[in-house]
């Protein structure tokens, strides 16, 4: 569980509370918790009858999980170390999507599939992102490394690594990066 030991940190940092506080009291930890051990029985080398029985009561858990925090994080994501949610509620991600390392969402967040035929997909978010508050991010796109997605914001277009993306439809506003945020 080093993922979560990663996430756990991060929030210890930002907020300055003990370890046993942030486990009690911050859903995103909680909806964390439960990703990260489903992830690893889904990512194992078990044995698939094992494996699928696990999965099972895993879903079962999750699905408590989302209905208690309003998070919705399917151990088939991607989600890559030291994630932090910043508040509680309504965030959605994509069983396919890929989140890279050291990634901030805020509230109400989703990052989602959209288009039709070949042109249809799921993001890839790369790393050091942060995405603000309500912000949406659907189709197969990219989102460079040390990039701001501001709140409110839909991005159904590729993202340049080191720059702030706002809008609807997002476009780009400044060549800020996300060292400010993360």
């Amino acid at each position: 569980m080093g993922k979560f030991n990663s996430d756990l940190k991060k929030y210890k940092k930002y907020s300055g509370k003990s370890a046993l506080s942030l486990l009690l009291t911050q859903q995103g930890l909680w909806a964390l918790w439960v990703y990260r051990w489903n992830n690893a029985i889904y990512t194992s080398k078990m044995p698939g009858f094992l494996k699928k029985t696990l999965l099972v009561f895993g879903v079962i858990h999750q699905k408590w999980i989302e209905i208690v925090t309003g998070i919705s994080l399917p151990y088939s994501a991607t989600i890559g170390e030291a994630f932090y949610i910043g508040h509680f509620g309504n965030i959605i991600i994509n069983a396919s999507a890929v989140i890279g390392d050291n990634c901030n969402i805020a509230q109400g967040v989703t990052i989602g599939v959209s288009g039709r035929g070949a042109h249809r997909g799921v993001p890839t978010i790369g790393n050091n992102v942060y995405i603000g508050a309500q912000a949406t991010v659907v189709g197969p796109v990219t989102v460079g490394d040390n990039a701001v997605i501001g709140a409110n914001s839909l991005v159904y277009k590729d993202v340049a690594s080191g720059t702030t993306v706002v809008g609807v439809p997002a476009q780009e506003v400044s060549k800020n990066d996300s060292k400010g945020y993360i």
